[in-house]
């Protein structure tokens, strides 16, 4: 089995999205993500009574965002009269496919008490093939979602989407994706098996770790080089991080704002649709 190591990290820098929230989002992404499109870690952010925020209505066409909630509680609306809410621990899958006009905010109780608000938000591309499907949604609540923990007690693993420490995900996905969240205890050491053609990362958020002796540190997404699986093993304060891996997409991006197509006439039409009120 060929150990994967480190092609190369970025780190991330802040910007405000949606209503004016902040997240720490990767400074450089681009085709290396594949099929990964975006990756912002939303917070932590505490806010007081009446200052939380969120992204009020917004079009989407051609990926699937993906919010994975860890702090605070969100309500998620679209045009089509779909709705849920995210609580600690929870995730939505949205498939946005041929297109939906979305909302995510703050849920009233807590927009009246404030409190921490922490998470990610994710969008993963599709393939030219599926980027005019029917959207769809899968809310899965934390307790659904499984967990794993290795023999000695120093690894836990929520298991979003793939395999780890043998448990599996429940949630169904357009592409083969692999999205662990991982807590390791100091010295701790996970083996992770992750297939030859899958593109592999690591994003850290606390702590740091060692791959094949590069270690990689809290605020920055290591891109790893191809191989069957990768050894993890955290440093002197443990480690949190995001694992990610997906199959690149080659196929060619045309991209304006909340819209992800193959050209830019399909973007033209994206828009034309979305200001004709048929984004749908």
């Amino acid at each position: 089995m060929a150990r994967r190591s480190v092609r190369t990290t970025i780190h991330t820098r802040t910007v405000r999205e949606g209503g004016g929230f902040l997240v720490r989002r990767p400074a450089a992404m681009g085709a290396m993500m594949s099929p990964f499109l975006l990756l912002d870690e939303m917070g932590p952010v505490h806010y007081g009574p009446g200052e939380a925020i969120g992204a009020p209505d917004h079009p989407h066409r051609g990926f699937e965002t993906v919010t994975y909630l860890l702090d605070g509680c969100m309500v998620h609306a679209d045009s089509a009269g779909n709705s849920g809410v995210l609580s600690p621990g929870d995730v939505q899958w949205m498939t946005a496919g041929r297109g939906v006009i979305h909302s995510e905010l703050p849920h009233p109780d807590f927009l009246a008490s404030g409190g921490r608000s922490h998470g990610f938000q994710i969008w993963v591309n599709l393939p030219a093939s599926q980027k005019m499907m029917a959207p769809r949604y899968q809310d899965v609540p934390s307790a659904s979602i499984p967990e794993a923990r290795s023999d000695d007690g120093g690894v836990w693993a929520k298991v979003i989407a793939g395999s780890c420490l043998g448990a599996e995900a429940v949630i169904d996905t357009v592409l083969p994706i692999t999205y662990l969240h991982l807590r390791m205890e100091p010295g701790a050491t996970l083996l992770q098996p992750v297939a030859h053609d899958l593109n592999a990362m690591l994003y850290l958020f606390g702590g740091a770790v060692e791959v094949e002796g590069r270690r990689v540190e809290d605020g920055h997404l290591a891109l790893l080089l191809p191989g069957d699986e990768v050894e993890l093993t955290a440093c002197e304060d443990g480690a949190e991080l995001l694992l990610l891996a997906g199959p690149v997409l080659d196929e060619p991006i045309a991209r304006y704002g909340p819209f992800v197509m193959n050209t830019e006439e399909e973007i033209v039409q994206a828009i034309e649709d979305y200001r004709a009120g048929i984004l749908a």
